[in-house]
């Protein structure tokens, strides 16, 4: 692909008050007018370059989703207090009662607890189905379908999402495609395969230091500001309005993010060959035995590889939580949930992120007990990580002595 996101980042300029290198931080919660007109002409949106209330706007957060925009290829974007704030203020908004919403049945389990719990008290509805088969999700579509709603890789099967293929349903049946790109952001590009709106966790890969919660979504100018409107926008009625000391953190890690995707998936290959090498039931893109593998090839970016997300099926609940305990303690990462850190971190998806899923939804899905989700750090010396990790598989018995 010709698409280069990273290079839409490094091409942004902006300068501080005062010459800095970084644009210099809104603190401020309320802005001040030099005539009673120009906050007239604010409040109802025709003031361009005008702040009035950070609930609204604010310099810091137009820097970071500016930023946003350029790497995914949208007219605009709004950034917001997470990556929920983010989710549901869209679906908020391109959904009224009695609409109808198609979504992937493997997703983060917080999408799926407001689509399943929260949703149809509003009487909106969804019907959660295997995104990979094009034809189901066709067939799942009734006249009151608004949006088709996926990640471009899952939260935590890891299955692929065919955005090109889902995108052509969606036009011809006047529908939103809506993708969470949280688990690949440089790797994929949604807007270029189709889709209508990217969503990302800027908690994970995009800020990459575990000390931030943010959220963005990235789509057309008319789509965010319908977001913004101050009498019926889904994001400015509902609050999730991100800190402008946050967004500026944002940002200068963002600078760092397309360096930082290539060794969360540099190590991640290297991790899911020699998993898979050793016998474990290893399951991540880039390995030619995902099911995907090929359909991720055909979309990726690909600098940027396969992404720094994979797990292992160690059999059972108790030994993934031995195996996970023992890596704390050698120092191979911690034993904690969401992703995007240095340190890799672990955790079994089914008794935390994906705990909100019911276990028998969880079994038909193929979320199985032993499953380990993996997020990748960036360890300089990957081949000691590995090794150190085999040792402690073959102490809780998980490998035979002989692999080692």
């Amino acid at each position: 692909m010709d698409f280069k996101p990273a290079n839409n980042i490094q091409d942004l300029q902006y300068f501080g008050e005062f010459g800095g290198v970084n644009p210099s931080i809104s603190d401020s919660s309320t802005y001040t007018f030099l005539s009673a007109k120009t906050m007239f002409d604010t409040f109802e949106g025709n003031a361009d370059g005008c702040y009035l209330y950070s609930r609204h706007s604010s310099p810091s957060n137009l820097y970071l989703g500016e930023a946003l925009a350029a790497m995914e290829g949208t007219e605009t974007a709004t950034v917001t207090a997470s990556g929920m704030g983010a989710i549901t203020p869209v679906l908020l908004q391109l959904c009224e009662s009695g609409d109808h919403i198609v979504s992937s049945r493997t997703i983060y389990g917080g999408t799926y607890a407001f689509l399943k719990n929260f949703a149809p008290r509003l009487g909106i509805n969804t019907s959660f189905v295997d995104i990979t088969k094009l034809d189901v999700v066709e067939a799942s579509i009734t006249n009151k379908t608004k949006v088709l709603y996926c990640e471009s890789v899952s939260n935590p099967l890891l299955e692929v999402a065919d955005i090109s293929g889902l995108a052509k349903i969606a036009k011809k049946h006047n529908l939103k495609l809506v993708v969470d790109n949280t688990f690949s952001p440089l790797s994929i590009s949604p807007a270029k395969l189709g889709a209508d709106i990217i969503i990302h966790s800027l908690t994970k890969f995009i800020n990459g230091s575990s000390d931030t919660v943010g959220g963005v979504v990235c789509g057309s100018q008319e789509l965010i500001d319908q977001l913004r409107n101050v009498n019926d926008g889904a994001a400015m009625l509902l609050g999730s309005t991100m800190d402008s000391l946050r967004s500026a953190s944002v940002l200068k890690n963002l600078r760092t993010l397309h360096i930082r995707m290539h060794q969360h998936s540099k190590n991640g290959m290297f991790l899911a060959n020699e998993f898979e090498k050793i016998g474990l039931k290893t399951v991540y893109p880039g390995l030619k035995s995902h099911p995907s593998h090929n359909l991720f090839k055909s979309m990726m970016n690909e600098s940027y590889g396969f992404g720094g997300m994979l797990t292992i099926d160690v059999g059972t609940l108790d030994k993934a939580n031995a195996l996970m305990e023992m890596m704390q303690k050698e120092n191979l990462g911690y034993l904690a949930v969401s992703l995007g850190f240095y340190k890799t971190l672990f955790s079994a998806p089914g008794t935390s992120t994906s705990s909100e899923i019911p276990e028998h939804e969880q079994e038909e899905m193929g979320l199985s007990d032993g499953l380990i989700r993996f997020s990748i750090g960036l360890d300089a010396d990957i081949q000691r990580t590995f090794n150190k990790m085999k040792e402690c598989m073959v102490r809780l018995k998980i490998l035979q002595e002989e692999i080692v």
